[in-house]
């Protein structure tokens, strides 16, 4: 019996797909690689020797480290340099956290909007941070320092010498400030773009129903900014608890330790004081708090955010 064209089975021919699986999988372990080697390389193994040598007593110089086990850890405990140290770092984080926060959203709706004369604002606002800490501390310690141009001024004019840096509280709240100016630039850009997504016909709906700008900002823009307000406050938060850099240049720690943060503290006992193993303690436990904190902050940010939504 002949088959005509219409009835005779149609051919397959077999791929070979497990052949081409494997080469997809190589291809994407070879685009993997560089991103994993990285990332192995200058974190998980940088954490991994901080454990170590957070078990040991080392000074950073012999050859052999000490194995102490939890003793550094233990020591922790009952340092009243890291316990002062540790509010200093909290109020910082806090403070500045809001701060950044305010400014940053503030500046954001003022500069929204495509004008040349916001972009020029935009620049004005984001140079700060692209100074190096560094040469903002050196430059803001020039300004505000007891010898400084705002005390010369003042001394001038009859006025005493305002203890900006003198003074432990004055000192704290002038490193929070400069902390704040230097740093707030980079939340504008990210709420700047968090509000290019805010859409446009929910707020034309707002003001054609009489809304006034307050409740159109509470109502529409700001539960719009919900996944914005959390990488700001996250991100705002983890770089406050590593503040270390703007603290040597504008106050040294001082007055008397006073401005110590923990991770000032960390340096000054790793490499000052020769006591790596007790300060790769501190930087494990301070690593493990910011985490903590950055989870807790984020689950809580992520329940509002649904809470809005619902």
């Amino acid at each position: 019996m002949t088959l005509t064209r219409e009835q005779a089975p149609p051919v397959v021919v077999k791929a070979p797909v497990q052949k081409r699986r494997r080469h997809d999988g190589l291809a994407t372990t070879l685009m993997v690689a560089p991103a994993t080697i990285l990332y192995t390389v200058m974190l998980i193994v940088p954490v991994g020797l901080a454990f170590y040598l957070s078990l040991t007593d080392w000074d950073g110089f012999s050859a052999d480290p000490a194995f102490v086990g939890a003793a550094n850890y233990l020591d922790l405990l009952d340092d009243p340099e890291l316990q002062r140290a540790s509010l200093v770092t909290l109020l910082v984080a806090a403070a500045g956290t809001a701060g950044l926060n305010l400014l940053g959203l503030g500046f954001a709706l003022l500069v929204n909007g495509a004008s040349r004369a916001n972009t020029f604002f935009r620049i004005v606002l984001f140079y700060p941070h692209v100074l190096s800490a560094l040469v903002v501390g050196f430059l803001w310690s020039a300004i505000l320092g007891t010898s400084g141009a705002v005390n010369n001024l003042v001394t001038t004019w009859g006025g005493q010498v305002i203890p900006f840096l003198s003074d432990p509280t004055w000192a704290t709240v002038t490193m929070i400030a400069v902390l704040v100016w230097a740093g707030f630039g980079v939340n504008v850009v990210l709420y700047l773009a968090g509000l290019q997504a805010v859409p446009h016909s929910l707020i034309e709906a707002a003001r054609i129903d009489g809304a006034t700008r307050w409740q159109v900002f509470r109502n529409v823009t700001l539960p719009a900014l919900g996944p914005s307000v959390t990488v700001n406050i996250v991100l705002s938060l983890v770089t406050l608890l590593k503040t270390y850099d703007l603290v040597v240049s504008l106050t040294a720690g001082g007055p008397a330790g006073q401005t110590q943060t923990v991770a000032y503290l960390i340096l000054w006992n790793s490499f000052h004081d020769a006591r790596l193993g007790f300060g790769s303690a501190q930087s494990v436990l301070l690593m493990l708090v910011t985490a903590a904190l950055a989870f807790v902050v984020t689950k809580l940010r992520r329940r509002g955010e649904l809470a809005v939504h619902q």
